[in-house]
């Protein structure tokens, strides 16, 4: 018998894309809830123990409310909200950050979810800091751009309804300006970070995709690194990983400009290492879409990791952003 699958949250920006993703899949089985009793805490508990695993696309407290409603000790959870990413008895949903990170989920009962922006910020620094190339007390900074579709309906509808306000006309905004964004625990935890990174986010206007970057002063880090350093790091910690590449040197020379929406629809993400030797200056980047590596495609390969289904199943056609969902 195919495992049963609940998504809590169907009907939001990520909810939908795994639906979507899970969709005529025969080595599962998905099931819903009356639209009617989404609501209603005793249809949820029924549904939530009925099924084998329960993936959450909820806000936090919500998510919490679910998990308390699972009482039945073989349903296990994927949450994709900020609640649990530093929580003990939590795997953290990042199949790529360790060697032995796939093992963890496999095993786990209760799977967090990475955020997006944590995604590509753990993806640069953690081999680096694992490497003895950047001190874990070191002041770490990270800039991002991210597509609409990551802030949810609200946002959403600031960005696409032209009666929505202020944001119709503006090509991005910053935001986070308290540098309390929900995201930095998780970067810091989980790249193993004395202090916590400073963190400057953006939306663009634009639907979906993102780039994550870190800059690196080489010439005032301990050992002084050269990129090659940095590019044979990062290529080491992620060989033969089917979702996480590793631009190649060249391949970094050669590139002249990077659009965030270049791997939409995809669970890929793609690192790269520009900069100059001759400055001693380096600027670490990570492409991957929003809603894929860092949203719905990441929670598709928890699924399929922690069911021992192949980890690519749903994962291998791209999905675009629906605004009329």
């Amino acid at each position: 018998m195919a495992p049963k699958v609940f998504i809590d949250g169907e009907a939001g920006t990520t909810g939908l894309q795994i639906r979507q993703r899970l969709l005529g899949r025969t080595d599962l089985e998905l099931i819903s809830i009356d639209p009617a009793r989404r609501k209603e805490a005793l249809a949820r508990k029924d549904i939530i123990n009925a099924a084998d695993v329960v993936i959450l696309c909820l806000p936090d407290d919500a998510a919490r409310e679910a998990v308390s409603l699972a009482e039945t000790s073989s349903v296990r959870i994927i949450d994709a909200s900020t609640a649990y990413r530093t929580a003990e008895g939590w795997a953290y949903g990042f199949a790529e950050m360790a060697k032995e990170q796939r093992t963890k989920i496999a095993g786990a009962r209760f799977v967090s979810n990475p955020g997006c922006y944590p995604t590509g910020f753990v993806a640069l620094v953690r081999p680096l800091v694992q490497a003895g190339l950047v001190p874990r007390d070191w002041p770490v900074s990270v800039n991002a751009v991210s597509g609409y579709s990551g802030g949810g309906r609200k946002m959403i509808a600031e960005f696409e309804d032209e009666q929505a306000g202020d944001f119709t006309d503006v090509p991005y905004r910053i935001y986070g300006l308290t540098l309390a964004h929900k995201h930095v625990p998780e970067m810091k935890v989980h790249v193993g970070l004395d202090h916590p990174p400073i963190f400057a986010p953006s939306v663009g206007r634009y639907a979906q995709g993102m780039i994550v970057e870190v800059p690196l002063p080489l010439y005032a880090l301990p050992g002084k690194p050269k990129l090659a350093d940095l590019q044979a790091a990062l290529a080491d910690a992620y060989h033969g990983e089917p979702f996480v590449e590793v631009a190649t040197a060249e391949e970094a020379a050669a590139t002249q400009t990077l659009a965030p929406e270049g791997l939409n629809g995809t669970n890929r993400m793609r690192l790269h290492v520009f900069g100059s030797d001759k400055l001693g200056q380096a600027r670490l980047v990570a492409l991957l879409d929003n809603l894929g590596k860092g949203a719905s495609g990441a929670a598709v390969q928890n699924l399929n990791i922690m069911l021992g289904l192949n980890e690519a199943a749903g994962l291998d056609a791209p999905f675009a952003w629906n605004a009329a969902a």
